[in-house]
């Protein structure tokens, strides 16, 4: 399984893969601080990793099989092993279920707290996505740059997809408004950018707000909420120390659709969340409450196949069942719109 950290090795960042070749490394979990440097790994088994350098990991996808990647940025208090590797394994799996060859799933590692005490994590990890923007804005700095010396027949033409959880949309949101304060403006680099049970704000995906800069970079940015998302609550009432006391984006989708861009989709997943997640109702992505695909998981898969949000198209919002199936119509209407 490929990897990007911007977790320092305990070996140091003095490496030069074109001379080394892939080196073991090891990483000290109980250490939060943020590298402004990112490593590009891959785990070999369990509680074993190796640095192979930028070249040869872009590489490594440009011939892979799958024709797309999604980059999987997760929430706040996950570490590797127990938590980030294994929803990896389990969204590549779903993946490979739907359609085998069709998406590679590459997570994007930041540092959470390892302490105990939810709250105190809570606000360590806050501090972290906030300082992690640095590592993984120089990341699509060294994507774009490394495609664009890729000659024509050699270039990667790969569609690549974002799937946020929870306080990794803070890690995003932060990482496009860092490269878009940088350059004037972000490239639309993303087919679809997936934000679930998002722990930012409400308004951020306004045009006046960081967020904006999310809508910027794909063509379809896709909300998934849920009213009753018993972690978003405790987010909430964490923020107010920070005198933050506005509705979080994964709680009630936006403030208001209207002030969205035209490509921002809300789906509301209320009737589900729990019973996928018992009883915090706030990782429900991956497998339903009988470990089949779940609603979200068909809904995003859809959406990176054809390139199209199942929505209603005049609010832009969609109540999703909890066991959803792709409706006969909408499928009629992409065939008839790619056969005119």
């Amino acid at each position: 399984m490929l990897f990007i950290t911007n977790r320092t090795p305990k070996e140091g960042g003095d490496y030069k893969p074109s001379e080394d070749g892939p080196r073991p490394v090891t990483f000290d979990l109980n250490v939060n601080e943020p590298s402004a440097s990112v490593f590009f790994c891959r785990r070999v088994k369990k509680n074993s990793y190796e640095e192979i350098g930028s070249s040869a990991f872009l590489e490594e996808l440009r011939i892979a099989a799958e024709d797309q990647i999604l980059l999987y940025i997760h929430g706040f208090n996950n570490q590797p092993e127990p938590d980030i590797f294994p929803n990896t394994k389990n969204l590549q799996a779903l993946c490979n279920g739907e359609k085998s060859k069709m998406v590679k799933v590459i997570p994007l590692i930041w540092p959470c707290d390892n302490d105990l005490g939810v709250l105190k994590d809570y606000w360590d990890d806050q501090d972290t996505a906030d300082q992690s923007a640095f590592g993984f804005a120089r990341m699509l700095g060294k994507f774009l740059e490394w495609r664009s010396k890729q000659k024509d027949t050699e270039a990667c033409y790969k569609r690549i997809n974002i799937l946020a959880h929870s306080m990794g949309n803070r890690v995003l949101r932060l990482t496009l408004e860092r490269w878009g304060r940088n350059f004037g403006a972000v490239p639309q680099l993303f087919r679809n950018i997936f934000l679930v049970a998002a722990d930012i704000v409400n308004e951020s995906l306004e045009s006046d707000q960081s967020g904006h800069y999310i809508c910027e970079s794909a063509r379809n940015v896709v909300v998934y909420h849920a009213g009753d998302d018993l972690a978003l609550r405790t987010s909430k009432a964490a923020n107010v120390k920070n005198k933050v006391v506005s509705k979080r984006l994964g709680h009630s989708g936006p403030e208001d659709m209207r002030r969205t861009p035209v490509n921002v989709y809300a789906i509301d997943c209320d009737e589900f969340n729990n019973t996928y997640n018992p009883p915090a109702g706030h990782t429900y992505f991956m497998y339903n409450n009988e470990k089949k695909p779940g609603a979200v998981f068909k809904h995003m898969f859809l959406s990176m196949k054809t390139g199209r949000v199942h929505s209603d198209p005049s609010s832009r919002r969609l109540i999703l069942p909890r066991n959803y199936a792709v409706p006969n119509n909408f499928l009629a209407k992409l065939i008839a719109a790619s056969n005119p």
